[in-house]
């Protein structure tokens, strides 16, 4: 009883059927081979006659399900993931969306996954498969990729009853830490890079480091989406990653230059001109520019844009709290401990400041102590050589170097 249909079905893959334990037709979808498919029906139509003869028990939820093609299950759940998959019942980004299905159409192709039930004790061969693509010289971070995606399929399959159990479970993670990091700009690299860029990709740089936007969401901007009265930008829940409207916030000379060069444009036209390739043009702005693109501390990539956009906002003084709202994170460990940067020089000057502190200029030490034992005028020569006078107690030394007000002061100089 069990067949196929004369012709494929309009993606190339053909329909298959044949007669449940219950004396019910059933249809499945196969693959793009007729033969293949003939053999899957051929194969359920056997399990659900030794069903009905009482040879088999009558298959629970999950075991209905493992006769299931694997690829009609991983398209069910993309159209799942594509309509309601994201944070909030929101649609995938078409870039997830992508790399999900990469995935999983991979983990078909190499284990030889036909049906839900192939998925029955496939560790071994994840294992092995993660094995081999490490020795192939993918990153830690990419084979985190791979098994996210057969992993979130298998848990969807479970909340549905499509599955007994994780096929994975047991799975050790792989170490993400990546081997090199990125750096902030410093203000001296900044200010090179927007000198020697073209000037299309200037304003887009510095909408960059003055938002910290990513690029997908830079390349998303549109016209209506910039507020010139407030100052900013209008975010768009269905292509920010963290699926959350917001309103990010501009200094007033960007957004007025944002403003005047969208004049005469459409609400729906690109806000800011985006190359095809930002990766390669940042890389190739910064050779023009003679800023290194590894040094210490880091590289720089696009992405370090908002690594420095995090970093000056801590610089600037912003409390944890301010600083992560304007990142857009969802804790403030992102913030300080993943984005944020420290820059070299100020960690230079504050460990001098830290050894003033401790060990004085034996100069002002001695001015100290006779201002401290009533001297009606003191002379002080700070590092700097300007000689600076002080007079009785309680005065004060004339100099953005050293203050002297009480006995015994904790002098910083600045």
């Amino acid at each position: 009883m069990a067949g196929t249909r004369r012709r494929p079905q309009p993606g190339g893959r053909w329909q298959g059927w044949f007669m449940g334990h219950d004396r019910k037709l059933k249809f499945f979808t196969g693959t793009h081979r007729r033969a293949e498919t003939l053999r899957m029906a051929q194969r359920f139509e056997d399990e659900h006659r030794q069903i009905r003869l009482g040879y088999r028990p009558v298959p629970k939820s999950p075991d209905r399900h493992k006769s299931r093609p694997f690829t009609e299950v991983v398209s069910e759940y993309l159209a799942w993931g594509k309509a309601q998959g994201g944070r909030g019942g929101r649609p995938w980004a078409a870039r997830h969306a992508y790399y999900r299905q990469k995935a999983l159409g991979w983990w078909k192709q190499r284990l030889g996954i036909e049906t839900l039930a192939d998925l029955d004790g496939v560790l071994p061969r994840v294992e092995e498969a993660l094995r081999a693509l490490k020795s192939e010289g993918l990153t830690r971070k990419t084979l985190q990729n791979y098994v996210e995606g057969l992993s979130a399929f298998c848990k969807w399959c479970i909340e549905r009853g499509y599955l007994a159990d994780d096929p994975l479970k047991g799975l050790a993670s792989f170490d993400t830490t990546p081997k090199t990091t990125r750096r902030a700009m410093t203000p001296e690299e900044t200010e090179k890079l927007l000198q020697c860029c073209d000037p299309k990709r200037r304003l887009l740089y510095e909408v960059a480091l003055v938002s910290g936007l990513r690029r997908g969401e830079l390349r998303s901007l549109r016209v209506g989406d910039l507020d010139a009265e407030r100052g900013g930008l209008h975010l768009n829940a269905e292509w920010t990653k963290n699926r959350q409207s917001g309103f990010q916030p501009l200094p007033s000379d960007i957004a007025a230059r944002l403003a005047e060069q969208s004049r005469g444009k459409a609400a729906t036209d690109a806000l800011l001109y985006m190359p095809y390739h930002p990766s390669c043009a940042f890389e190739r702005d910064l050779k023009r520019a003679g800023i290194p693109k590894h040094a210490f501390g880091g590289k720089l990539d696009f992405h370090s844009l908002r690594v420095s956009y995090v970093s000056f906002v801590l610089q600037a003084g912003a409390t944890v709290k301010e600083a992560q709202v304007l990142s857009r994170h969802s804790t403030p460990d992102l913030t300080v401990n993943v984005y944020g940067r420290a820059r070299q020089d100020r960690l230079s000057t504050l460990a001098e400041v830290v050894g003033k502190m401790v060990s004085p200029h034996p100069e002002i030490a001695i001015s100290l102590q006779k201002q401290a034992v009533g001297a009606e005028t003191v002379r002080v020569t700070p590092l700097d050589g300007e000689e600076l006078e002080s007079a009785g107690d309680g005065g004060r030394c004339r100099s953005r170097t050293c203050i002297a007000t009480t006995p015994n002061p904790l002098v910083l100089l600045h």
